[in-house]
């Protein structure tokens, strides 16, 4: 690190746990945050605030009204912008020194695979069973870390699948796809704005941790938030050994 450097991450370097050695993981870090939008804002906010060396922003939307209660990596001023390019405007702002890679396109098949083999941890800020059982499926492929998210009405949750332990549960082992899942939406169901903050935030927190390598992460727990209620409680869950998707990586 530069002296410039040694100034701006100085409360980081100021950790014990992290230090000198972890904040140069994290300068040498390429994090793929999939989604744009409640989660992936403070995610990303503070994935860049922290140095992350390449941070790839991935979103196949536009910034929409409806978007600006909670999306907090987007303004009035662009509304109908791609997700990707908004928020790579915003972040520019915050942290000029990281190499950002925006892409306007909803990542599926070989595209998707390519970009998660490229990352060091992914963060699924997605709102859709299918498109988050695409990504797990291509982080177990790639032994790929990644950090999930979810956030509707005042619950949220978060967990951590850490691909490169031979013990870790997928996202597939938590929710099989072959039990009725009713797919809800924020758009029909409404979300409470400070929620995705926290989750997003939570998200970042244990992707900072797995670069770093520090503390203990959320692996085989799924993290359970009610801010109506302002509680959190952790569930553990474990591999499955049946599981279509990881059940053979041991």
């Amino acid at each position: 690190m530069d002296d410039s450097q040694l100034c701006r991450y100085s409360r980081h370097i100021l950790l014990d746990e992290l230090g000198v050695e972890g904040q140069e993981r994290i300068l040498r870090s390429h994090v793929l945050i999939i989604g744009a939008g409640g989660l992936g804002s403070p995610a990303a906010l503070y994935l860049a605030s922290a140095g992350v060396g390449t941070l790839t922003l991935a979103d196949g939307d536009t910034v929409d009204a409806t978007n600006l209660q909670r999306q907090i990596l987007h303004t009035e001023a662009r509304i109908g912008l791609p997700k990707p390019v908004s928020g790579a405007q915003t972040l520019v702002q915050i942290n000029s020194t990281v190499h950002l890679v925006p892409l306007h396109e909803r990542l599926e098949g070989e595209a998707l695979h390519a970009r998660v083999a490229a990352a060091d941890v992914v963060l699924d800020c997605t709102d859709n069973f299918t498109t988050r059982y695409a990504i797990n499926h291509a982080c177990v492929q790639n032994r790929t870390p990644l950090v999930s998210g979810a956030a509707l009405r005042f619950g949220g949750q978060v967990s951590v699948f850490d691909f490169s332990r031979p013990d870790s549960p997928c996202y597939h082992c938590l929710f099989p796809d072959g039990q009725p899942v009713a797919e809800e939406r924020c758009a029909v169901t409404g979300v409470f704005a400070p929620l995705t903050g926290i989750v997003g935030s939570l998200q970042a927190a244990e992707a900072l941790k797995l670069l770093a390598d520090i503390g203990t992460r959320l692996t085989g727990r799924l993290l359970l938030i009610d801010t109506l209620s302002q509680t959190m409680r952790t569930i553990a869950f474990g591999k499955d050994p049946a599981c279509p998707v990881c059940g053979n990586t041991a």
